[in-house]
């Protein structure tokens, strides 16, 4: 019954979809504003409609309906209730309803939000949100159905994957496909001012703060996967350069070059085609990621199997692009600039060398993670790039960045005096020299990292300035300290979320830099009863027991002391779990945290022997929570940002009584 009811859902949200883009396209084109009040109505349809699908799928989970192919592939009946629920997105075509089920959601908001402000966008916005729609929901209806049946009813399922078991998963994908499906509604707008040939700023007002919450959730969801990654992959660190971390990480990049850039179109009315250029970018990344992580077509640890679904993904990338471009090349004459670039030395060209940085960034990230596909096509050899390859390529460009970040703010617009930014920057650079210079003194000594460590902190003294300047200014207005921090946010959220998202980065820049370049590891098989020294700590093993856990886990813990300059600071319990059903290992690290550092050890491998044993590799992260710091920091920069100000109620100019008298 279940099976029934919500395949017949998810098919009703695909013909509304259908009906939708239909709708919209003959209430455009003949003027009838009623065929697209109907599409419009269509179209928030599919949101409900994929509710109760999703609800149906949940339900099917928490009762363990093995009936239904999904229920069985990702859950069993000894699984914690929560892990039954999460499990919709833990496998492909459960993952695909969650992802129509939030773009549903993204897509109703924006046509119950803006439909009388921006009535005559609205059709086409209709079309454009549609199309895509429809394509996840065909996937979802006819090729990846999470209401498939199975023809032999197992008495229990395989269960959940047990990488995704941990809690960061049950928040990190949701993140993704949030900050993925808030892209759709900026593309959106931003081809219907095409289509519609309405090409004001108006579009990039309406979808500003659309744009800021779907980079949000992006980019939280890239700080949650990489603690789920040093968590529970046993890599000893927070990014890898994997093809699918790259996969979300590239369109982050694409829109964080077009929200810096569309400041400059709304300013000084330039920079229109670029910015039709990355927010299409920015798009196309996202369906092409989705593309890499359903498909198979890259090896990754965080992909799903091989799947048949990949040259559908393929094909509706370049639908899209095909469209994308051929409206672009039809309103160019619409998008050129108003206004031309007046000096290399001023704000609107720091934003655009900013975005000349993240682009190439992206694109040497692009060219390394799709160098396999492109290996194999020209050699007939699949190839491979790692991660010291990137870091090399890459860190002449994010210092670059880096250093741009906090000189960028000090430029006027138009036009700055070279006199003007030297006085501007010779403090902070002898404050960070003064700094570097004792950092060498405490054994620092390596200069990749005194010029690291110089960038991060010349650009925090200059964004921390911005700060103090505008809270001083308002101090001798009156004010007190705390009053005049907190009006200056409120007062310009855009600009100080700015600088406080700035600031979040580049703490996790000092972490990046410090765990980069100065982390230890080794690996080494001990003795119960041995010890190893690392740096200031001594790790000495004392036992490994093997239990049976919860769903059929086989539990390996090891049991190992941790000194620090000969006292005892923790017990450490790295283990290993097996999932013994499907034969799934997770390996579970375990680490001592602090501020300054981490002591991560990783229990590679035992087996029962006369003469107790145990394989470890053990890893001295420096600073490694400063990224996790920088990453909450970052979120309270987006936060402020995004958050809507109070809308200002004009004041009507009152007439003299005698004048209305005489009327």
């Amino acid at each position: 019954m279940i099976a029934d009811i919500g395949y017949l859902t998810l098919l009703t949200a695909f013909f509304c979809a259908v009906y939708a883009v239909v709708a919209a396209a003959y209430g455009a084109r003949s003027g009838d504003d009623r065929w697209v009040r109907s599409a419009r109505n269509a179209l928030i349809a599919t949101f409900p409609l994929l509710l109760l699908a999703a609800g149906l799928v949940i339900t099917a989970l928490l009762t363990g309906d093995f009936s239904i192919a999904y229920v069985s592939q990702v859950s069993s009946r000894g699984m914690p209730t929560y892990l039954k629920v999460t499990a919709l997105w833990g496998g492909q075509a459960g993952s695909l309803l969650f992802w129509n089920v939030l773009l549903s959601a993204f897509t109703a908001a924006a046509m119950l939000s803006k439909w009388r402000q921006q009535k005559e966008l609205m059709p086409y916005v209709i079309i454009v949100s549609g199309m895509t729609q429809v394509f996840f929901l065909l996937v979802s209806t006819f090729l990846e159905d999470p209401f498939t049946r199975n023809l032999v009813i197992p008495a229990d399922g395989n269960g959940l994957n047990p990488l995704l078991r941990h809690p960061g998963m049950i928040i990190h994908p949701p993140m993704l496909y949030l900050g993925f499906v808030g892209f759709t509604i900026p593309f959106s707008f931003a081809m219907a001012a095409l289509m519609s040939n309405q090409m004001s700023d108006n579009w990039i007002h309406t979808t500003r703060r659309w744009t800021l919450v779907a980079w949000l959730f992006l980019g939280l969801g890239l700080i949650l996967g990489g603690r789920w990654a040093y968590d529970v992959l046993g890599w000893g660190g927070y990014w890898g350069w994997d093809p699918v971390e790259n996969a979300s990480f590239m369109p982050w990049l694409a829109g964080t070059a077009f929200l810096h850039s569309v400041m400059i179109q709304e300013k000084m009315r330039m920079f229109k085609m670029w910015n039709m250029f990355l927010v299409v970018l920015t798009y196309c990344l996202v369906i092409l990621g989705t593309f890499v992580v359903r498909s198979g077509v890259i090896s990754s640890v965080h992909a799903f199997a091989q799947s048949a679904i990949g040259p559908f993904f393929f094909g509706f990338i370049v639908i899209m692009f095909t469209f994308s471009a051929y409206w672009i090349t039809k309103r160019r004459d619409s998008l050129r600039s108003e206004n031309a670039l007046a000096s290399y030395l001023s704000r609107e060209a720091a934003f655009l060398y900013n975005n000349f940085l993240i682009i190439a960034i992206l694109g040497v990230v692009f060219l390394f993670t799709y160098y396999p596909i492109l290996s194999e096509l020209f050699t007939g050899e699949k190839g491979f790039v790692g991660p010291p390859v990137y870091e090399r390529a890459l860190a002449p460009l994010f210092a670059a960045l880096v250093l741009l970040m906090g000189v960028a703010p000090l430029t006027m617009w138009y036009r700055t005096s070279i006199q003007r930014l030297g006085r501007a920057v010779l403090w902070p650079a002898v404050g960070s020299t003064a700094f570097v210079v004792v950092l060498f003194i405490l054994g620092v000594r390596l200069w990749p990292a005194l010029l690291g460590f110089w960038l991060v902190s010349f650009s925090a003294v200059l964004t921390i300035l911005e700060f103090t300047k505008g809270t001083r200014a308002r101090m001798r207005k009156g004010e007190s300290p705390w009053t005049a921090f907190t009006t200056l946010m409120a007062r310009n959220r855009r600009r100080y979320g700015g600088y406080w998202i700035h600031m979040g980065v580049l703490i996790m820049a000092f972490g990046i830099v410090a765990d980069g370049i100065y982390q230890s590891e080794t690996q080494i098989r001990l003795q119960a009863g041995e010890s190893i020294t690392l740096g200031d700590f001594e790790m000495r093993f004392n036992s490994v027991s093997r239990f049976p856990g919860a769903d059929d886990l086989l539990i390996t813990k090891a049991d190992v002391d941790l000194f620090k300059n000969g006292k005892l600071v923790r017990t450490l319990t790295p283990q290993i779990e097996l999932y013994q059903r499907t034969g799934q290992p997770m390996t579970i690290p375990s680490a001592r945290s602090t501020i300054t550092e981490d002591f991560y050890v990783i229990l590679v491998n035992w087996e029962p022997t006369t003469a107790d044993a145990a394989t470890f590799r053990i890893f001295l992260n420096p600073l490694i929570n400063w990224i996790w710091t920088g990453g909450l920091v970052f979120v309270m920069g987006t936060l402020i940002a995004a958050w809507p100000e109070r809308e200002k109620v004009p004041v009507r100019a009152r007439r003299p009584a005698a004048a209305v008298a005489g009327d």
